[in-house]
């Protein structure tokens, strides 16, 4: 018993696109949401660097040094003091750190902040528009298999019949 040309043509195409879909598609809407995610992550933490350093601003520290604990890793925290806490030193990227005043500072996280928020707001659209294109393969995939759209069942009784 020989296929037909036509189902084997058909059984080719989707194979084609069930790889498309899971090598391509998924993989490239996984790592978009990964980076969306790493975006936040450094978002939340300017925020609170933001938030310590205004509380910094509000509290009037004696000799102008600071006592504190640093956690090293594991939760295991060592004393600490700071003897000049005028000045604080940013990440700003690409493993440079720079000295900043605090309002300097505040202006700084103001601006990467907003910074992020665009590209996190990008990375948002490219993730719909993956989605999109998931969708648009698997509605192609179900027109070349001859699937039929399943209707939904009614969740409730139609009490007027």
């Amino acid at each position: 018993m020989e296929a037909d040309p036509d189902t084997t043509e058909i059984a080719q195409k989707v194979t084609e696109y069930e790889k498309f879909l899971n090598e391509r598609l998924k993989v490239d809407l996984q790592k978009t949401l990964d980076t969306r995610d790493e975006i936040y992550a450094k978002m939340s933490e300017y925020l609170q660097l933001k938030t310590n350093i205004e509380r910094m601003q509000e509290v009037d520290f004696p000799k102008g040094e600071l006592r504190t604990k640093v956690d090293l890793g594991c939760n295991f925290y060592v004393q600490a003091k700071v003897p000049d806490v005028s000045k604080i030193f940013v990440a700003v990227g690409f493993g440079f750190y720079v000295e900043f005043t605090h309002d300097e500072a505040l202006k700084f996280i103001d601006k990467k902040i907003t910074h992020l928020t665009e590209y996190a707001e990008r990375l948002t659209k490219d993730s719909g528009r993956i989605k999109a294109h998931i969708r648009l393969v698997i509605e192609g995939l179900k027109e070349l298999q001859g699937l039929q759209d399943v209707p939904e069942e009614q969740a409730f009784r139609d009490i007027w019949e």
